[in-house]
């Protein structure tokens, strides 16, 4: 079976993250004509390193100005490694250090780290540079991570840094095709004789061509004509792969960065969610307020969102709460999905953290904590009966399940089955019901 990585590229703009990727790759990742003439990403670029036995390696490359890190943001939802880039001629630097915290907060497990530049540098200044990033990453994922100094330009150590990456991507785990199929759309385009053109990184699932599929928040339903991945026609892409969607009868205006392509009627779009946040502990706010407005990121989606603190007034940097996070517009995400704030005004990355309840039903404070305590870090059995508590004498329909767990699907069957064996749960016509729940609730009709 191949396995589909992706890899993603962080650092300061003009560390040579492109340079890099296209001596890795062959590619130039910088695609748009504003790109070339200033010499600097400006949005995400793309590229693919493969491998024998069946090993497949996408890149992500993303821009490093710091105006730019919501595009950067937008590539960083899916990846699975890290490369983080650092110019050997100016050390670390501020978007060094943001994009550092973010892919900390979206809790990426590996990486490596690339000293570009070498060969503009004495090469008794580079292990004063090794010292340096070393200090840098402690405490981080990137802690044990490999450095390799190396030159895009001379070609000096990029066979090498293949090598580690190859390392590196034989051990994600492989990504199952039977969860619910998800692509957040990270480009449009339309082709002369195909139309309109989506791609992004699947992160859940598996389609194939002919498929429905539905485009989410607003729901369009439309079909799947053609499928591609690093220009190369397939006939079923899964997760972990980098895919291009032709759509067939919608416009590229319908369609825009954020959407989600999914398979119809298995996810529901939220206008609130409750979740787990941390303030970054070099977060450049002395607190975050209560009711304070944030932008919010999640896979490629930003919105505006005001965030609810529970059980607090403020959150210094550092800090660790539950939230509800409210929108005026309708957001596309599933439980266990990690998010970035950035504060209102000035435009900084502030913390992030976990989507616990999509939806969430208004309950008594002590309810609601106990609740996300559950959520946060109960088993899957116990999550469950958390949501389908919340669903009273009606209980939640099967079908919508899955829409709001992560889990696969034979793992909720048999965790229901068990449930209901039991006697903790009512299954009927499609629907489970807390035995609890229903009693009460029969209790109380019989009494009136």
């Amino acid at each position: 079976m191949n396995r589909y990585v992706i890899l993603g590229t962080a650092g300061h703009i003009d560390h040579g993250k492109s340079a890099l990727v296209k001596a890795l790759t062959g590619t130039d990742p910088d695609r748009l004509k504003e790109e070339k003439e200033r010499g600097i990403t400006i949005d995400l670029g793309f590229a693919e390193l493969p491998y024998p036995d069946g090993l497949d390696v996408g890149i992500v490359d993303m821009p490093g100005h710091e105006r730019l890190i919501k595009n950067m943001l937008a590539g960083a939802g899916g990846i699975d490694i890290v490369l983080m880039v650092i110019a050997a001629d100016e050390g670390i630097m501020p978007q060094s250090r943001e994009h550092l915290d973010i892919c900390n907060l979206l809790k990426v497990k590996r990486g490596l780290i690339a000293i570009t530049k070498s060969d503009l540098v004495e090469e008794d200044w580079i292990p004063l540079v090794e010292e340096e990033v070393r200090e840098f990453v402690k405490g981080t994922f990137l802690e044990n991570a490999e450095i390799i100094p190396l030159s895009a330009k001379t070609g000096h150590n990029i066979d090498l840094l293949k090598e580690k990456i190859g390392e590196l991507a034989i051990n994600v785990e492989l990504k199952s095709e039977s969860g619910i199929f998800r692509l957040p759309v990270d480009r449009i385009f339309t082709l002369k004789g195909f139309g309109t053109v989506v791609t992004g990184t699947a992160i859940s699932g598996s389609i194939a061509v002919e498929a429905n599929v539905e485009i989410l928040p607003k729901g369009t339903s439309t079909r799947v004509r053609g499928l591609q991945s690093h220009g190369k026609e397939i006939k079923k892409a899964r997760a972990g792969q980098r895919v291009a969607i032709n759509l067939q009868g919608v416009s590229k205006e319908e369609i825009q960065r954020g959407d989600v392509i999914a398979i119809p009627d298995k996810l529901r779009t939220a206008y609130s969610i409750d979740a787990a946040i941390e303030i970054l502990k070099n977060a450049p706010i002395k607190n975050l307020k209560n009711r304070s407005l944030v932008h919010f990121h999640t896979g490629t989606t930003e919105l505006i969102g005001r965030i609810i603190i529970y059980d607090n007034e403020e959150l210094k940097p550092g800090g660790k709460a539950f939230c509800q996070l409210r929108f005026k517009e309708p957001v596309t995400v599933m439980t266990g999905d990690r998010y970035i704030i950035r504060r209102f005004s000035p435009l900084m990355t502030i913390g992030g953290g976990e989507i616990l309840d999509v939806s969430p039903k208004r309950r008594k404070r002590e309810e609601r904590m106990q609740d996300l305590e559950v959520l946060e870090q109960g088993s899957l059995k116990e999550k469950l009966m958390v949501k389908i508590v919340q669903g009273r004498a009606n209980g939640v329909a099967l079908a919508n399940i899955s829409g709001w767990t992560r889990a696969e699907s034979p793992d909720l069957q048999r965790e229901i089955a068990s449930l209901v064996k039991a006697g903790e749960l009512l299954q009927t016509e499609g629907r489970v019901i807390s035995q609890k729940a229903f009693d009460e609730f029969s209790e109380k009709t019989l009494s009136t």
